[in-house]
């Protein structure tokens, strides 16, 4: 019999967050480890819960959330998606602009499939949350990586991202705050990209899922600067509001939307072929965006994702050799571990190696698309004691591995 094999569109596409080292983790775990698990960013496991008014309200709504809704999502989630934006100085919002989704991840799915032909280029930064890669790979196009500084706090050099434009360039993605260096860029750089955009009539792919996660900064939001032509906002419940696996995300078109009608049509028929999003889960964006969300007192002064944050970034920089830059939003640090003190060549092969000796699963700097295998990606979201222990392991078995 001739194998079964997987299509050849998967050539190249890689998703490491949850890939080879997870799997190994999980062999671990059936073998009875207890595995510290500090590589996903999903709150509900480390002790936070949604607001209440949010569970709530899922609760009514589940005896009239049983069929179908319009493809795009339900009309009430639509409008409160509309008004937030409109009330944050976006103009032109409409609820027929915004399209729900079973988290940000499907739409971007969606959006790339929508907009990308074979041998497109989209411009993503590096490092990115893998997924912007590996879709719009998927997509038939080609991810062209932009560098972030490390030396400059990650920030993107917009004259190096201009340089990279050629006439296949269809769009490029700003990530903001980003993931997975916790950077977060100013007014001023942001208007940057949504003025190199417009100069190459280029889509502005604006993934803001962190935009309420803020240490330090303001988040400014790009459809603000957008005039002439698209800009597609990405944003949720997931991580302001904790509710990852509610599944509840957007998509709203901004900006020169007369250019994008045919654009908008496509997009338009790849929903209705999903049926629509989770419906139950749609009640909970009016609800959500009506009230103030919580998540502003765990990120300020004495909050438990700041102190999280805090402990956790000093932990590792006492570590011999291993540096990291404080990062201002996000639930991530992303530190470096100095390539002369660590000659790490394959950096998913000394991930693994760690988890072994260890029991705690990080990801591997690779694994978002950065050229080099010098960095780890640490999730903050465990309380101190937990980070204590773990970040505690992992400079123990650092220790063994150190040239000196």
């Amino acid at each position: 019999m001739r194998a079964i094999t997987q299509s050849s569109k998967l050539s190249g596409v890689r998703y490491d967050v949850r890939g080879p080292i997870l799997e190994e983790a999980e062999r671990l775990e059936r073998e009875g480890h207890r595995i510290l698990k500090l590589n996903i960013g999903n709150p509900a496991p480390f002790g936070f819960e949604a607001p209440p008014e949010i569970v709530e309200e899922l609760r009514r709504v589940l005896p009239e959330a049983q069929g179908y809704s319009d493809s795009r999502g339900v009309l009430v989630a639509r409008e409160a998606v509309a008004d937030y934006y409109t009330g944050i100085g976006i103009t032109g919002v409409e609820p027929e602009h915004v399209y729900l989704g079973n988290g940000v991840s499907e739409l971007i799915s969606l959006v790339l499939q929508a907009l990308v032909s074979n041998g497109d280029e989209v411009l993503v930064p590096a490092p990115d949350y893998p997924l912007w890669t590996a879709q719009v790979t998927l997509s038939g196009g080609r991810a062209v990586h932009y560098p972030c500084d490390e030396q400059n706090g990650w920030m993107p050099d917009l004259a190096a991202i201009e340089a990279l434009v050629t006439p296949r360039t269809k769009g490029i993605v700003l990530i903001n705050p980003n993931n997975p260096t916790g950077a977060v860029y100013s007014a001023d750089l942001v208007r940057g990209f949504a003025a190199l955009a417009e100069r190459h009539g280029l889509v502005l792919l604006a993934d803001e899922i962190y935009e309420k996660v803020l240490y330090e900064g303001v988040h400014e939001h790009a459809a603000r600067h957008v005039n002439e032509t698209l800009c597609l906002t990405f944003s949720g419940l997931s991580k302001a509001q904790r509710v990852a696996g509610y599944r509840s995300g957007w998509v709203v078109a901004s900006g020169n939307l007369e250019l994008a009608i045919d654009f908008l049509e496509g997009l338009t028929l790849l929903a209705n072929m999903r049926m629509c999003a989770n419906v139950p889960a749609q009640y909970a964006i009016p609800i959500a965006l009506s009230h103030e969300s919580s998540i502003g007192a765990l990120c300020g002064p004495g909050g438990r994702l700041r102190e999280q944050r805090d402990a956790a970034h000093r932990l590792l920089t006492e570590i011999p050799g291993v540096t990291c830059e404080l990062p201002g939003g996000a639930m991530y640090l992303f530190p470096r571990l100095d390539p002369t003190r660590y000659p790490i060549e394959d950096d998913q092969e000394f991930v693994i190696h760690l988890l072994r000796a260890t029991s705690v699963l990080v990801t591997n700097g690779r694994g978002f698309n950065l050229p080099t295998p010098d960095h780890l990606r640490f999730v903050t979201l465990p309380r101190v004691d937990v980070l204590t222990e773990a970040i505690g392991r992992v400079a123990e078995y650092l220790d063994t591995v150190r040239v000196d």
